[in-house]
Order: C-alpha cells, then structure tokens, then sequence
C-alpha cells in the first residue's frame, strides 16, 4: 500500500510535503524542462512587492563551503505585473501557488495583498518578515539624491537604523494581524534565524492570526576576497543558506513546534529525503527545499520520490505521522 503524502493547512492540500522555497525557483516556468513541475507539492513564489524591484548590483551571489550567499535585493515584476504575467501559468500546474510578499510597512504590505487577493489562482501567502521596514517612528527615510548626485538623509528622518518585522514581536504580532484581516486565504509569516528567543517570534505570529509559521530564512553572512581584501558581494552581506544551515533550522523548528499550536513550515539546508523527514520528525507539517534547487534541479522530485520509499520502509501509512514524532524522552 501506497503512503499517504497529502498534508492539508486551512483549506489548502498539499498533494505531498515538499514545496520549493521562494526566490530560489523563478516563476516555476524554467525548471519545466527538468521535470513535470506539477509533481510539485506546491510553489512558494519569489517575494513579490507593490511596485517591481531591480534589486541590488552584482556581484549578487558567492558560493560558500557548505552553501551560498545571496543578496539579490528582492529582484522581482511587483504585484501588478505577477497577476498579469505570471500568474496565469502557474494557476495551470493545478498545485498550491503560496506567494512571497514583503512591504516596508505594515500599510504597504496590506496593499501588496489587496493587490493581488482579487486573482485566482492564489491558494496563499508567506509574509517575509526578515527585511527591514521604515514606516516606523524609529527608522530612518531613505536616502535623497541631491542636485550634485550626492547621497544625503531627509532632513525630517531620525538617525536610527530601520528594526526588521522579524526581530520583534510586537511588529510581527501587528503586521500579521493587519493582514490577517485583508485577506481569508492561506496565511504564513516566514521568520529570520537571527533572534535570541525563535519560539516567542512564532507566538506573535499565532496572536497575529496566521495559519502558519515558516522557518527559517537566511544568515547575514560575509565573504572576503583575499586579494582585494573586499567583500565579494557588492552588497557587503548576504543571506546564508544551505546545509551549512541545516542542523541549526532543525533544532529552531523543533521549538517553534512546541512553542505554538498552528503548524510549521520547515527550510534550511535541504537536499535530501532524510533531511525532509528530519524536519517533519522536528515538527514541521511541511518543508520547503531551496537552494538545492541550483545545485541539482531535479532534486525537488528526488526528495518526494525517495520520501516515499522512506515511508514505505518505516511502514508510516500517512506522512502527516512523522510531523512532531520527535522522542525527547
């Protein structure tokens, strides 16, 4: 007898566990040539903000022992061209689209949202919480060119470095709850690694009204050119992320799993069906593999396949079995 792989959030079901994480997959349409992408458990889109991104300049993307560094900048068509033109392909693979959004506010993410509620084919979203916003009292206003080209502070904002949603839990609590309320889709709020306490941040997120948490995303990390003696990304920093990552996202997933009672939604260094089942025994109802995607384009269908002979093996009839089977005793 077959496994059972169907996991079901809300009103959404996931023919299998394994998504590809966003910014790591495109709009779907380039891994066609590898695979059927409707094997898919479901698509986690790049994030996608109101007005389109260029991102930041290159280099953008250095490879590390272990992983990779990216500093894309959120490069991406913004909301009006993703209904127009990207949309409709993916609406046709008949698998959950989950759509990345991000604003630098909670007002613009709320627009962000409304401008993309309306279109069909949208099963749900993953706030990304790990990028600064500036609409706060606290944060300071972007960078004014004046006549000379120079690069100077508006006069009205406050010297103080922007704060990300994803380290604090009054912002996260607040920004999830305004969103909650534009929008009865499937709604999950993705976190960043970087925080003293990851099962407190899940809890904001559960009082904000989410349906699920997502973690982790990537590590602030640096890399030097030793001849330069420069960063090689032109960013300076960039997002770890790989299996360097892995053990990390394991165990910061475990927590958020017995910190709240929504389910999980698992990433970080995955490139296996054993690191899959790895996450779910951890907690998560979910995973979501990513910058394997670049290494080995097939890998997503690797995963499913070979997270079937595991369950066969193990004799688990339905995958949702392994979600929070971790002993600790």
């Amino acid at each position: 007898m077959k496994p059972d792989l169907k996991v079901k959030i809300k009103n959404v079901t996931f023919p299998n566990p394994v998504l590809v994480a966003s910014g790591t997959y495109g709009y779907a349409q380039e891994y066609e040539r590898f695979y059927p992408v409707k094997q898919l458990g479901g698509i986690v889109t790049k994030t996608i903000t109101l007005k389109p991104r260029i991102g930041n300049p290159p280099q953008r993307v250095v490879e590390t022992p272990g992983g990779m560094l990216n500093a894309i900048g959120l490069q991406n068509v913004g909301a009006e061209k993703f209904v127009s033109d990207k949309l409709p392909y993916l609406r046709k693979l008949g698998i959950p689209v989950i759509v990345s959004v991000m604003g630098y506010s909670v007002e613009e993410f709320c627009a962000v949202v409304e401008a993309l509620d309306g279109a069909p084919g949208i099963d749900g979203y993953e706030m990304n919480l790990s990028c600064p916003n500036v609409s706060y009292g606290t944060a300071a206003k972007a960078p004014v060119q004046t006549a000379a080209g120079a690069s100077k502070a508006s006069a009205q904002a406050p010297a103080k470095k922007p704060r990300m949603f994803a380290h604090s839990e009054a912002l996260i609590e607040e920004v999830v709850g305004a969103v909650r309320k534009k929008t009865t889709k499937l709604l999950a709020a993705k976190l960043g690694p970087d925080v003293s306490d990851i099962g407190a941040m899940a809890q904001a997120v559960e009082r904000g009204g989410a349906d699920a948490v997502s973690l982790i995303n990537t590590f602030t990390a640096m890399v030097i050119d030793l001849k330069t003696r420069r960063p090689v990304l032109a960013n300076r920093t960039g997002g770890l992320s790989g299996p360097c990552v892995r053990p990390v996202a394991v165990r910061m997933v475990s927590d958020v799993f017995r910190a709240v009672r929504i389910p999980v939604i698992g990433m970080g260094g995955i490139t296996s069906a054993r690191d899959a089942a790895e996450f779910m025994i951890a907690g998560a109802s979910l995973v979501q593999a990513g910058t394997i995607n670049f290494m080995r384009p097939t890998a997503c269908p690797e995963i499913i396949r070979d997270l079937k002979t595991f369950l066969t093996k193990e004799k688990v009839k339905r995958v949702t079995e392994l979600t929070g089977s971790l002993r600790l005793e």
